[in-house]
């Protein structure tokens, strides 16, 4: 009765499966939406991962690059399970942000009604944070402090702990303002690398 109720998995794993969609990368979109819209798990983290190699061996084009987006959030209606949205959103709308500095993508995609189209958006900005840049991040996570559901939490914590990894002032001054409306899970993650001391702080804030 969750969120991957129906899925269906044929048991390949992450490895593998990289190993084999990696050969495959160059597809037509028209073969690469034949397993993305398929009802196998695996068949459309295949796609996704064809489609982040495909990113990487086109960066020096901005048109390739471009079509792989228009792609992609196309088709987000199919990047509908939490390892589907990890290990494709800061590939490549992370990167085709950073790349473009244009991050209108995640400031509207943290609207959507789509559950999957916001974790797209907060995950996305991994790959800003990576390079030195978490705006954006700390933008959204204040939008999502008022989600309600779990995988919502979780990535916003992560994200947030990810911040804190590379700039901790950044990340107590935005718990500081509001640890107290956090979801408990959010905070959880996000002061996941603080000492003992630091987190029963946070955690007595709730």
């Amino acid at each position: 009765g969750e969120y991957g109720e129906g899925d269906k998995f044929i048991g390949l794993n992450v490895p593998i499966n990289r190993n084999i969609s990696k050969q495959f990368y160059n597809l037509p979109f028209s073969e690469i939406e034949k397993m993305l819209c398929s009802p196998i798990h695996e068949f459309r983290l295949a796609a996704l991962l064809a489609l982040v190699k495909r990113y990487r061996k086109n960066k020096k084009s901005a048109s390739a690059i471009k079509q792989i987006v228009d792609f992609y959030l196309s088709h987000t209606a199919n990047i509908n399970n939490w390892d589907l949205v990890d290990l494709s959103a800061p590939q490549i709308i992370g990167q085709y942000m950073l790349d473009t500095d244009c991050y209108e993508i995640s400031e509207r995609l943290v609207f959507s009604d789509n559950l999957w189209e916001q974790r797209i958006s907060i995950v996305a900005t991994y790959t800003l944070i990576k390079a030195g840049k978490h705006d954006l991040t700390l933008r959204l996570a204040k939008i999502l402090l008022s989600h309600k559901h779990d995988l919502i939490h979780k990535a916003t914590g992560w994200m947030l702990r990810e911040v804190g990894k590379r700039d901790i002032n950044a990340l107590t001054t935005f718990l500081d303002t509001f640890a107290t409306k956090m979801p408990r899970t959010a905070l959880r993650y996000a002061i996941e690398k603080f000492d003992s001391e630091t987190r029963k702080h946070y955690m007595s804030l709730k």
